[in-house]
């Protein structure tokens, strides 16, 4: 049985230290996440929920850690939606392939020195297209996946963007009417 003191050592991994949640940003990401939604919906992507999910992965982010993380996300998104489809498309249904289609990304990564989010981003597409049984092309879901995902990243950028441009303006014109500043 756990302590006070042992319960308060486990809280130390929970409790924000440096980088707390606000309202704000809840508030935030879910309007960044219903819009990515909507849009992905009204342009009729079969499995529009990856574009919230994405717009919640950047959403969870500073703005400027954002940016690099979704470049990435998108780079990644985009290399395991092109090798998912050749590979589909010569090799359709091989777990065997599917394999080599990681490794061979893997490798790719490692020669062009991205980062390994960039791994995980394309892996993740590559099983999605590859081990997803759908009545579909592997090519029109590696498609779809792409503009999915690209598309919440864009809202959550676009979002923030604009959140963060009127938290500023909100800071400045604190700074400007108070009697101190």
């Amino acid at each position: 049985m756990l302590s006070d003191r042992g319960i308060n050592r486990q809280l130390l991994w929970i409790i924000a230290k440096e980088n707390p949640l606000s309202v704000a940003q809840v508030c935030l990401a879910a309007v960044a996440a219903l819009v990515s939604y909507l849009i992905a919906a009204l342009c009729g992507l079969p499995e529009a929920y990856w574009a919230p999910m994405s717009a919640l992965i950047v959403m969870q982010l500073t703005f400027s850690a954002a940016l690099p993380v979704a470049v990435q996300y998108v780079a990644g998104t985009a290399a395991g939606a092109v090798v998912g489809a050749v590979s589909d498309a010569y090799v359709h249904g091989s777990v065997w392939a599917f394999a080599a289609a990681v490794v061979f990304i893997g490798v790719l990564c490692v020669v062009l020195r991205v980062e390994r989010s960039s791994f995980r981003y394309a892996s993740i597409t590559l099983v999605i297209v590859m081990l997803v049984p759908r009545s579909t092309s592997a090519r029109l879901v590696a498609l779809h996946r792409f503009v999915e995902v690209s598309l919440g990243i864009a809202v959550g950028l676009a979002l923030f963007a604009i959140w963060q441009r009127a938290a500023l303006r909100l800071s400045v014109k604190t700074r400007e009417l108070s009697p101190l500043g």
